[in-house]
């Protein structure tokens, strides 16, 4: 018996032993080994074939956010690895462990113009935490195993493996594929705070006046929601959240204020932001869209920022107290210096104060909620869906129309990662594919993708994926004709002078039912219950196109935009 595999085949093995489950990609010439050995291997392994490898990284996100594994996406040399890049720097940046696997040209063709060479490891180096294209067969369980611990080490990211088309069929010894368990999941090898550090956290939490508690994506990627809540119900301290950090609580929990900051908050929302004479950052980088570009808080107030990445502690604010570790480990330790104080009473009045803002908030959604104007209103959309989506539903949205309103108004009744939208680079398309990803990491829970018109062209071949598997997916397309975004921003900032931001009005349903989905139209606002009543009931995949009101003409809750 031959104790050796094909490269092609190693790379299967070490994927099975690592614990992937799932793998997302598109087929290409470079990738037959690769797929040759998927075939006649037996493994643990799902490979979901798509139709563009943008989707294939999107729904690799989407899986690694609802699930806390490696998502796995993986695409052919040349057009194949410059597609699959999109979502790989989203995830990187978002802090999710992504592996994208791209095979290449024979490294013996190298240098001699053969079709689709490209140096894929100089096109990754910016975009991933890890890269590396592998230049020998017997290299690669060494560097799977080091991409892992890349991915799922400190603050997780996105790592790159490139497979040369020689370097799939060299000789791999058996004895070397192993994996380390550990690093199938994210985080991995949490690191608990410098002693001392929590505290002095709570010494300077403690002293302060108005103290304001801002979570970031990091505080559900580190699975700290259960620490949070009681940090924050002891403390009556109130927690706002960045769009990423929501789920840190619920959105029903008395001490949670909501989204702050340029989309998603708003004025009401905000004046607590404005308010605090500390604020504690947790898991969240204090970037330009939590802040409203740093406009708050003001350069000199106080801050105390929890986070897994030393490089973001002072990278904004002259920080008095930082906390570096991971999130989980931190907050426990947090409470139990409270544990030791007897600190079990409410201290800072948040909930009262909270509930008056969100009393604000709501009268002015529920004005338009309840509208009948025709287009339909953004927010009586978001309120039919509160009404029909069951309360551990996942729902993702594009960073266009949808996703403000969604992040202002819907509430999140249970915590972790339910609500998914891509912050950190905000390419559309994305929701439509990620749906996918979201699905086969939970597919006990209903899936809503939430997208404007702009974002389903971007992506909606892959509708025949979603139908091929048939995945009970539930689509929203806010149909107004334009890229809404853009035209709100020439509407508020430019004098209405709108330029090139206009398309034609399709037949989403039209679309949608070539494909194979079931699809209903709504124009009239009292029409809108039971089409998504019934879409989110049927068994299959279902989407339903809503005539909506354009950005430029709403209410968004996008603060430039606002008042």
């Amino acid at each position: 018996m031959s104790n050796t595999l094909s490269g092609a085949e190693t790379m299967v093995r070490m994927l099975d032993a690592q614990g992937v489950q799932h793998i997302f990609g598109l087929c290409g010439d470079t990738t037959l080994p690769f797929y040759d050995a998927l075939h006649n291997l037996d493994h643990n392994i799902t490979h979901i074939l798509t139709r563009d490898e943008r989707s294939a990284t999107y729904m690799a996100d989407a899986y690694a956010r609802v699930t806390g594994r490696v998502g796995v996406c993986e695409g052919p040399s040349g057009g194949g690895a410059t597609y699959i890049l999109p979502g790989l720097i989203e995830a990187s940046d978002s802090s999710y462990a992504v592996l994208g696997i791209t095979t290449d040209v024979s490294i013996g063709a190298y240098g001699k113009y053969p079709l689709t060479e490209v140096d894929q490891e100089a096109l990754m180096r910016p975009l991933t935490k890890w890269n590396t294209v592998i230049r020998r067969g017997d290299h690669i369980p060494r560097m799977v195993r080091t991409a892992f611990r890349a991915m799922t080490t400190g603050r997780p990211g996105a790592a790159h493996l490139g497979l040369p088309f020689d370097v799939l069929s060299e000789p791999v010894d058996v004895a070397d594929i192993w994996a380390d368990p550990q690093t199938a999941t994210f985080p991995a090898y949490r690191q608990s705070p410098a002693p001392g550090a929590c505290e002095a956290a709570v010494e300077a939490i403690l002293s302060a006046k108005d103290p304001l508690i801002v979570c970031g994506g990091g505080v559900v990627i580190s699975g700290a929601m259960d620490e949070l809540n009681r940090l924050a119900t002891r403390l009556d301290i109130p927690v706002a959240t960045s769009i990423s950090g929501q789920g840190s609580l619920t959105e029903t929990n008395p001490q949670t204020l909501g989204v702050v900051g340029s989309n998603g908050g708003t004025d009401e929302t905000w004046e607590m932001m404005e308010a605090a004479d500390l604020v504690v950052f947790m898991g969240v980088r204090a970037g330009s869209t939590t802040t409203s570009r740093w406009e708050a808080p003001v350069q000199g107030t106080r801050i105390v920022h929890f986070d897994c990445d030393p490089m973001v502690i002072g990278a904004n604010y002259q920080t008095e107290v930082g906390v570096v570790g991971d999130l989980r480990l931190a907050l426990a330790e947090v409470n139990t210096v409270l544990d030791a104080r007897d600190q079990g009473v409410s201290t800072f009045g948040g909930a009262a104060a909270i509930a008056d803002i969100k009393r604000r908030k709501f009268e002015i959604f529920e004005t338009f909620a309840t509208s009948d104007e025709i287009p339909i209103r953004p927010e009586r959309i978001i309120s039919t869906m509160m009404e029909v989506l069951p309360p551990d539903a996942t729902i993702v949205s594009d960073p266009g129309t949808g996703c403000p309103y969604i992040s202002a108004y819907y509430q999140l009744r249970e915590d972790g990662r339910h609500f998914i939208t891509n912050r950190a680079h905000g390419a559309l398309g994305y929701s439509l594919s990620a749906a996918l990803g979201a699905w086969f990491g939970k597919p006990d829970r209903k899936v809503v993708a939430v997208m404007g018109d702009g974002s389903f062209g971007f992506t909606c071949g892959e509708l025949e994926t979603v139908a091929r598997v048939g995945a009970p997916i539930t689509y929203v397309v806010l149909a107004n004709a334009n890229f809404g975004w853009i035209k709100a921003s020439q509407h508020a900032g430019y004098g209405s002078r709108y330029y090139n931001v206009d398309f034609t009005p399709t037949r989403h349903t039209a679309i949608a039912e070539a494909y194979g989905l079931k699809a209903w139209r709504v124009e009239e606002p009292d029409d809108l219950k039971r089409a998504l009543s019934r879409a989110i009931e049927h068994d299959g995949p279902t989407l339903v196109e809503v005539v909506t009101q354009a950005l430029e003409d709403s209410n968004a809750p996008v603060r430039r935009w606002m008042g």
